[in-house]
């Protein structure tokens, strides 16, 4: 175990979780956009708070690439999943509503299944980069599910919305940190060749969307529904897509598989707990000239 990439791990989890609160707060003063929305960004740039969300974030990411660049997932994703108990508290605070106890029950059920699935399944092995047909098998699994989570939230509202927008951006995240696996070679040994490579325009689209969607998410329910969702989508989507496309190996063996199963269920079973989660019964109050919303406040 690697002292500097537990710490690294540990950074990045407070990073994100203060990134997380102040880019909510900012985007609970909203009025609900549809998904993949750009005017809700437009709108989220003129407001201080969500640009200062950005600069832990910015820190969190480069402290989160050096912890996977000296541990496994495996011990690095825990640390990052501990980062959602800060960010609940911080969120309330900035919110100005109380703390429910049954969001940590969520992220706790969701993130032990998340570890321990991550414990059994090992992932290991595997190419730097993977052929076309392989990014079609990936697309023939991972497509539908992002559509069909999006045409869902298209017509919820509340927490529901948020989890599946949630889950829609941990996609994306997955697929995006796959396509910047494949660049990483090619920026260390010839950076100028990433400019003529489709995968970056890609992850462009991919990054982009992303972050729109995250935005959306926050819109739905308090921070523990979509937070929960795209901390546990994101990597587990990531091994699916490293064992589809990168040909990486996991563990099969019994009781492994047994293991895993189980901790899959746990993790839908947080997911699930997330978004049937009541709103909140009081409503945020609004700042100046901030845009007043006709949602329960999460």
């Amino acid at each position: 175990m690697s002292v500097v990439a537990v710490l690294a791990a540990a950074g990045s989890a407070v990073c994100f979780a203060v990134a997380s609160a102040l880019e909510q707060s900012a985007v609970k003063r909203e009025q609900p956009s549809r998904p993949l929305d750009l005017r809700l960004i437009a709108r989220l740039v003129r407001q201080p708070r969500w640009l200062l969300g950005w600069l832990p974030e910015a820190v969190g990411t480069g402290l989160q690439a050096l912890a996977l660049n000296l541990a496994p997932l495996a011990l690095v994703e825990p640390i990052l999943v501990s980062g959602l108990f800060l960010a609940i508290p911080l969120a309330a605070i900035l919110n100005r509503l109380r703390v429910h106890v049954r969001d940590f029950g969520v992220v706790a059920l969701g993130g032990a299944g998340l570890v321990t699935f991550l414990l059994a399944a090992q992932p290991r092995g595997g190419i730097p980069q993977p052929s076309l047909v392989s990014w079609i098998g990936v697309a023939l699994w991972l497509g539908p599910a992002w559509a069909g989570c999006l045409l869902v939230a298209w017509r919820v509202a509340g927490p529901l919305r948020g989890a599946l927008l949630g889950v829609a951006t941990g996609l994306l995240f997955a697929v995006g940190a796959s396509l910047l696996k494949t660049l990483s070679s090619k920026l260390a040994t010839d950076p100028l060749s990433v400019f003529t490579t489709p995968q970056l325009y890609v992850l462009a689209v991919v990054g982009g969307c992303g972050i729109v969607l995250n935005q959306n998410a926050f819109q739905g329910g308090r921070i523990a529904v979509p937070l929960a969702a795209i901390t546990i989508v994101d990597p587990f989507a990531s091994v699916l897509i490293g064992v589809t496309a990168f040909d990486e190996q996991i563990s099969t063996g019994w009781p492994q598989v047994g293991v895993e199963v189980f901790a899959v269920l746990a993790m839908a079973g947080g997911i699930w707990l997330a978004a049937t989660s009541r709103a909140d019964s009081r409503r945020q109050s609004p700042a100046p000239h901030a845009r007043t919303q006709p949602e329960q406040a999460g």
